[in-house]
């Protein structure tokens, strides 16, 4: 397959670009800054682009069979909820503009159901310091849910995913829809590595497409 993958240099998206590259797939990386994508590959494009100049990124995805966004716009930026919902929705115009059908968002845990009617963002124990992030990703997914266009996908990390979880590729994860999946010990967790199998997977295997799913142990 031809996959674009935007964000490649980031926590997910570099390991999506190594999972991609691994099992043979042609990979565009987009980024902002090239000099970070330390991986060399014949079947691997890396070019610099701005997110938000969508005219711009609809022509660098065009000829792809398939656009994955692991954007973030970064946890220190003072202005994070605007800048994720403007940089998601310009990318979410320039797939549709490309003429490319597949689009995979990669979004955050934060809006996932942990009770009826209550979203894991708005539990009293969330972390205020993600709450930006988080909220600007569940907000997003209301937007993406509209869509009409393009068959999309928005992927939901397990509860825990950071830099402390283990990184390590077992290729083993189950499952879910709007609720965080728990082991037999009550934990969600997932390592950034088997997220990107997750990811691949549903590229080479679409099973949830218009629709939201989460993965862990």
């Amino acid at each position: 397959m031809k996959l674009t993958v935007i964000g490649a240099s980031g926590f997910v998206g570099s390991e999506v670009l190594k999972e991609a590259l691994n099992r043979g797939h042609q990979v565009t990386a987009i980024v902002r800054h090239p000099e970070k994508v330390s991986v060399q590959n014949d079947h691997l494009s890396v070019v610099r682009g701005d997110v938000m100049d969508t005219a711009a990124l609809a022509e660098l995805i065009k000829g792809s069979d398939m656009v994955i966004s692991a954007y973030n716009a970064g946890w220190t930026n003072p202005n994070l909820y605007n800048d994720f919902l403007k940089g998601s929705q310009s990318i979410q115009e320039a797939t549709r503009q490309s003429g490319v059908k597949r689009l995979l968002v990669v979004g955050g845990a934060g809006s996932l159901f942990i009770a009826p009617g209550v979203q894991v963002v708005d539990t009293p124990e969330f972390p205020a310091d993600w709450k930006p992030g988080a909220s600007a990703a569940r907000d997003y997914l209301s937007l993406l849910q509209k869509e009409d266009q393009l068959d999309w996908t928005f992927l939901s990390p397990a509860l825990e995913m950071h830099q402390g979880t283990p990184r390590q590729r077992t290729g083993v994860y189950r499952t879910g829809l709007d609720n965080p999946v728990f082991d037999a010990n009550n934990k969600s967790a997932i390592s950034v590595n088997d997220l990107a199998v997750a990811i691949i997977d549903e590229a080479e295997s679409p099973k949830h497409i218009r629709k939201r799913f989460t993965v862990a142990y």
